[in-house]
């Protein structure tokens, strides 16, 4: 399927830990709010420790709000320090959307799907916006080039495990070509109610 993403001015940049060089964008989006059109900058860039207080803002208020993720307590500073040594340690990519006051307001991630070394091929994304960044598109933005970090890094597969009723995030990874893999019902639960968990699948 192809998708229309805003206009991007690409550059290169090397993050911190050595690593391929990532494409950095900067992009001008258009937001509709009570009628009034205004526009705003998103930058869109492989994360770097300075901006996990950011991404861990945004994680621990979908904890506490929403089923786009089934933990129930919020995560520390240092738990989501760990996660990230982890993952630049493995070569998997994070992003992160930076808007044009500096703040993180949206993130994007691969992680290893399954212990076992015949799984070692496939990843599981994440995609987080915050709550007041929604509905802009930051979401698209942050998608393909974790796809294109998926390529870099040789993976072969990425899983998305999605709650049944997120329709917004579906719609997401079907524009960005994936399929749906399967749906296993009741097997979360959170928020006093049962939860159905899609499985949608991309090859790389």
């Amino acid at each position: 399927m192809e998708v229309n993403l805003p206009a991007t001015s690409i550059r290169w940049v090397q993050p911190d830990a050595p690593r391929p060089l990532v494409p950095l964008a900067t992009t001008r989006l258009t937001s509709a709010r009570r009628g009034i059109e205004s526009p705003f900058i998103m930058q869109i860039r492989p994360a770097i420790h300075a901006d996990l207080p950011g991404i861990l803002e945004i994680y621990n208020d979908a904890v506490l709000h929403t089923t786009a993720t089934y933990d129930y307590e919020p995560r520390s500073l240092e738990q989501r320090t760990a996660w990230f040594v982890e993952r630049q340690r493995d070569g998997y990519p994070i992003f992160v959307a930076i808007d044009d006051a500096g703040r993180v307001v949206g993130w994007s991630a691969l992680n290893p799907y399954h212990a076992r070394i015949g799984y070692r091929f496939t990843a599981e994304n994440s995609v987080y916006v915050a709550a007041e960044a929604r509905g802009r598109g930051i979401g698209r933005l942050l998608l393909g080039p974790l796809i294109e970090g998926a390529k870099t890094r040789g993976l072969h597969a990425i899983i998305a495990a999605i709650d049944a009723q997120n329709e917004a995030s579906i719609r997401l990874h079907v524009a960005f070509g994936f399929e749906k893999a399967g749906h296993f019902r009741e097997v979360g639960f959170k928020f006093g109610r049962w939860l159905d968990v899609v499985y949608m699948e991309r090859l790389v």
